[in-house]
């Protein structure tokens, strides 16, 4: 079966009807390395970055996803809010993915190795926890529909 990768072309919205996906009380936030361009990230890019149907950013880096364990609240929330879809379904949909050769993000299991990663990573993305302590090598982006 050909695979094949679809360039995200991330457009960074500014006002006029950018509507943010979560509420000022967000149960995660979402991270990118420094040199990833923009403030808003549209919540189907940001999908389509997590289920590896987009490799790339619209400046033509590669995009690094990174997820949280599939233990955790957040990314119970990331993936309700953001995949739109329950953990069982996107297990599912993994499975089926790894069968086809492609393998899922890696995942961390704290925010602090979420953290690490996307400030060592050119082009990484992460999310972590509504309190999560950031340092200046990642940047938040807010997310929106």
């Amino acid at each position: 079966m050909r695979r094949v990768l679809l360039p995200v072309a991330v457009v960074f919205l500014v006002g006029a009807g950018a509507a943010p996906v979560a509420s000022a009380d967000a149960r995660f936030r979402v991270i990118v390395h420094r040199e990833v361009k923009g403030n808003q990230i549209p919540r189907a890019t940001l999908s389509s970055i997590f289920l590896k149907q987009a490799a790339r950013w619209g400046d033509g880096s590669v995009a690094q996803p990174v997820d949280q364990s599939v233990q955790s609240s957040v990314r119970k929330s990331f993936s309700s809010d953001v995949l739109q879809q329950g953990m069982v379904a996107v297990q599912v949909y993994w499975q089926r993915r790894m069968a086809s050769g492609v393998t899922p993000p890696p995942v961390k299991t704290t925010d602090e190795e979420i953290v690490a990663f996307v400030a060592s990573t050119p082009g990484a993305i992460g999310y972590v926890t509504s309190g999560a302590q950031l340092p200046g090598s990642v940047r938040e982006v807010a997310v929106v529909n």
